[in-house]
């Protein structure tokens, strides 16, 4: 598992951001052979999805031949609600690249049949031929998605209830959301690379948790210590809680990890 540690919140997200522009090149996709790409929403890609951005609008990097797989939604909240994922998404991201709509998948909190739809998404990530890189972030708790302390490492896609959740609709309780639809840890563990997003200082001790101890369903971050293509993007302040020597060893790779982003022929070229 590779640790890359940058100095801050925008570098961390500039690296991130450089690694999935890299993955689509080199995987050269076209109209018989899309890139697959899972990702979160929340606070974390934010920074991500900004330079992703601003590599097509200069002809850096190209979705017309991505589809994406998003990690997550809300029960019960309209499409259009500020707040869903959905939207989000859409107006954060997806409305501002070359990205097909019909290749942006996204659970839908408002199916009739839940299980029906979890079981669908699962099928539709098959049918892709499986995820390449799947993104994540991750909670101050450890929690990769909606697979919080105490789930399964090997869940799939599911209908998931929620702990409080009572920073949406301006604490109102009767209006927060307490169910959701999301990937299981199998379905990430699924992918053929995994690149997780941690930042912050509140994210301290998941690092710590990820990184130093041993794997354990009340920490799901954990788990990715088996993937054989695991990468963790970190900043200065989410590395408190790791060991001196542990962040002198990664810090000591990062020429050799550096590599992975150095910039490669655009899409315009």
């Amino acid at each position: 598992m590779k640790l890359i540690i940058l100095n801050d919140y925008d570098q961390a997200s500039e690296w991130a951001a450089k690694y999935i522009r890299n993955s689509i090149l080199k995987f050269s996709p076209g109209p018989e052979r899309y890139f697959t790409l899972g990702l979160p929403t929340g606070r974390t890609p934010m920074g991500c999805y900004k330079k992703l951005i601003e590599y097509f609008q200069n002809g850096k990097v190209s979705f017309q031949y991505v589809k994406t797989f998003n990690m997550d939604e809300y029960v019960g909240f309209p499409r259009d609600h500020p707040e869903s994922y959905h939207s989000v998404m859409w107006s954060s991201f997806f409305k501002h690249v070359d990205i097909k709509e019909e290749n942006a998948h996204i659970l839908d909190g408002n199916a009739t049949d839940l299980q029906a739809e979890c079981e669908a998404f699962e099928e539709k990530i098959k049918a892709a031929g499986g995820i390449e890189l799947f993104v994540g972030g991750v909670g101050p708790d450890g929690q990769i998605g909606f697979n919080e302390q105490g789930s399964s490492l090997v869940s799939r896609t599911r209908v998931k209830t929620l702990a409080n959740n009572a920073r949406f609709c301006d604490g109102n309780l009767s209006m927060v959301p307490t169910m959701a639809l999301t990937v299981g840890m199998g379905t990430i563990m699924d992918a053929k690379e995994v690149m997780i997003l941690i930042t912050g200082a509140h994210k301290s001790f998941a690092l710590y948790k990820a990184m130093e101890e041993g794997i354990n369903h009340m920490w799901t971050v954990s788990v990715f210590q088996q993937h054989p293509q695991a990468v963790l993007v970190c900043d200065e302040d989410a590395t408190l809680e790791l060991r001196v020597k542990t962040v002198k060893y990664f810090k000591g790779m990062m020429h050799l990890h550096n590599k992975l982003v150095d910039p490669l022929p655009s899409v315009s070229k």
